[in-house]
């Protein structure tokens, strides 16, 4: 089968019947597609690219996976809605003159007070809509801390997901978004297989004998990607900051590549570790400096 929206689902429910259940990327189907798009036309794709000695196949979910990842999904998007209504805000003010100090806290805190206090200086009509856009944000700003409370006591009952937060730069969030995602990470064969499939490993343009690396790839889960280049991003910052408490590797990095660069080979390392602790399940030990 194509993996695809409730393909883990139909998955499960085959395999309870005694079926030996593959699931494919669409992208790796879609070369043995020929002209047109019918229902026998896809078949027939999926029966020769399943029959590829080298075919790589999508680990199917277990229903807890998929609720644990649905928990995370449900958080994003309230997060992204949040950053919209906190723009527009922002932009309804700037209009009229009234600008407000930089971060999300400052626009959390104006529309906290917004109503209590006299009537900016502009017209009736938009600061009743300023009004609406200041109610939406404080109930977004309870649901993202509500949301983020539930991971953080699930993620701590989660014995792989607190091994993986004993890693600098690795929070709840992450360790437990990454642990759902992955499932068994015996399917990758090592922690840079791990990590490409992260889209955290440079693209690899060799040819002629020549070695050659491009950009990062950036392929994979969007969302799953970003959390451990986040937490690298403040992890950098604080060695940054503090060069005396940063480890050698890390402030020789920052020293060598760009900061943003620096951070994704953070990560890129981070997911080879993370590998290392879900296979052997040990517990992370710092490195020796």
């Amino acid at each position: 089968m194509e993996a695809c929206g409730s393909a883990h689902h139909w998955a499960r429910e085959l395999r309870k019947l005694g079926h030996d259940v593959r699931l494919m990327p669409a992208a790796y189907v879609k070369p043995y597609v020929k002209r047109g798009k019918t229902d026998a036309v896809d078949a027939e794709a999926i029966y020769e690219a399943v029959r590829r000695p080298t075919m790589r196949f999508v680990e199917i979910k277990s229903e807890d996976q998929q609720a644990v990842l649905a928990i995370h999904r449900a958080r994003d998007l309230v997060v992204r809605q949040r950053t919209q209504v906190v723009n527009m805000i922002r932009s309804i003010l700037r209009e009229f003159g009234h600008i407000l100090p930089t971060g999300i806290e400052a626009v959390s805190k104006f529309a906290r007070e917004h109503g209590a206090e006299a009537q900016l200086e502009m017209p009736e009509i938009a600061d009743g809509i300023l009004g609406v856009m200041c109610h939406q944000l404080s109930g977004l700003d309870a649901r993202v801390d509500g949301l983020t409370k539930l991971i953080e006591q699930h993620a701590w009952l989660d014995a792989d997901a607190r091994r993986l937060m004993r890693m600098p730069g690795i929070v709840p969030i992450t360790a437990w978004a990454v642990v759902a995602t992955i499932g068994d990470a015996k399917q990758f064969e090592t922690g840079r297989d791990l990590a490409a499939w992260l889209g955290l490993t440079p693209l690899n343009k060799s040819s002629g004998g020549r070695e050659r690396l491009g950009r990062i790839t950036e392929k994979g889960d969007r969302y799953i990607r970003k959390l451990p280049i986040i937490g690298m991003t403040s992890r950098a910052l604080m060695a940054k900051n503090s060069p005396e408490k940063a480890d050698t590797w890390t402030a020789k990095l920052l020293d060598e590549k760009t900061f943003r660069l620096a951070t994704v080979a953070m990560a890129n390392k981070s997911a080879r570790i993370i590998w290392a602790l879900l296979t052997k399940q040990e517990e992370y030990r710092q490195p020796i400096t």
